[in-house]
């Protein structure tokens, strides 16, 4: 069988990984097979009545278009999901199903909620606390993941927040777990928003789960805002800007909140860093100069004098740079004529040679022992 053939019970799945990677990396592992045998056990294809299942974070549809046949409802964070799925989809001949996102989740109540156990615990304890809230009475969560990869005391989660929790055994390197609903939900948990203060944007800069560096300003952006702050004030009026990579909204905010006369995008992969970002901005009651955008990378649609860059260097568990050059490459094409790409990165990485592909200027604005700020623009 090919590498990338996933063995069903009476059929054959055709997967691959968009992007980087392709098909040299597997799109489904051993915990995926687990997850789907689990549901099928719990009811076999002879059952009259079919399961109303949602499926949590499926990357590239394995679970998904695994499970086709009793049409689950698929709710993940980042907007990759919907690309990794559709592109499945069409390769097996299926339909391309619609992914829901935490800015519009699917109502309950359902049999089961199955999910990948993510490496981080406050948002494995969102996702429980979630099902708990939109789990029918003898609802079940299904659980998996390889061993390799899940996290420090995710057993203390589960036993804290389900019901009898019912281990399986580890078979392949992967487990699964089986957690009847428990009482815990979203609406009694004081972790469910974490944030920072800063002197000149008032009030917290709160997050969900999900969004990177929720609970303290991260060091790329503390170097990073004094030349935001400087070029900022540089720009013109009714000038547009792009927070590229939003998470929690810090550095948009902050150009709502130095300029009144600009207007600004939020773009994220992550539906949680959206929402996020637009809590912050309806807070302080800007966002009326504000405009989210649940996508990877540049909304195709706009033409920017300024964006706003601090890029992700890992995606799930691979790490590298190809996210931050996508993200050079559509800041080029996006920018208006005068306009400035300002980023910051780790100095191991070098983004002053790559950026040079795109940007025909490329120039040092700040940086300490581990970052650097550089301001970019396009020769037209």
């Amino acid at each position: 069988m090919a590498d990338n053939e996933l063995q069903l019970d009476h059929d054959v799945l055709r997967l691959e990984r968009p992007g980087k990677g392709g098909r040299d990396l597997r799109a489904w592992d051993a915990a995926d097979e687990q997850l789907i045998e689990a549901v099928r056990e719990r009811w076999p294809g002879a059952d009259a009545r079919r399961p109303r299942v949602a499926i949590m974070d499926d990357s590239f549809g394995a679970l998904t278009l695994g499970l086709a046949d009793i049409a689950p409802m698929s709710l993940a964070d980042s907007a990759l999901c919907q690309v990794g799925v559709s592109r499945n989809a069409a390769l097996n001949g299926l339909p391309a199903p619609s992914i829901h996102s935490w800015l519009s989740p699917p109502a309950g109540l359902f049999d089961a909620v199955v999910l990948k156990i993510p490496r981080h615990l406050d948002y494995l304890e969102y996702l429980l606390r979630w099902a708990n809230d939109h789990l029918a009475p003898d609802g079940v969560v299904i659980a998996g993941g390889m061993i390799k990869h899940l996290p420090d005391r995710c057993v203390d989660v589960f036993t804290r927040l389900m019901g009898n929790n019912e281990p399986r055994p580890a078979r392949r390197k992967a487990r699964v777990i089986v957690a009847p609903r428990g009482t815990a939900g979203l609406a009694d948990w004081c972790r469910q928003w974490r944030g920072y203060t800063l002197d000149d944007v008032s009030g917290a800069v709160e997050a969900l789960p999900a969004v990177f560096s929720r609970d303290q300003l991260d060091q790329g952006t503390r170097v990073f805002l004094p030349s935001v702050r400087e070029v900022l004030a540089s720009l013109p009026s009714g000038a547009q800007v792009l927070d590229l990579g939003c998470g929690n909204g810090v550095l948009g905010l902050t150009a709502l909140l130095t300029r009144d006369d600009c207007t600004v995008t939020f773009a994220d992969v992550s539906s949680q860093a959206l929402a996020s970002a637009k809590r912050n901005a309806e807070t302080r009651g800007v966002a009326g100069r504000a405009r989210f955008e649940h996508g990877d990378g540049v909304p195709r649609d706009g033409r920017f004098d300024l964006i706003l860059c601090n890029p992700p260097f890992h995606e799930g568990g691979t790490v590298g740079d190809h996210i931050a050059l996508r993200m050079f490459r559509q800041s080029a094409a996006a920018l208006a004529p005068a306009g400035r790409l300002l980023v910051v990165g780790n100095r191991h990485l070098g983004y002053h040679v790559k950026l040079k592909r795109w940007f025909g200027s490329v120039q040092q604005q700040a940086a300490d022992p581990k970052f650097v700020v550089f301001a970019c623009r396009v020769s037209r």
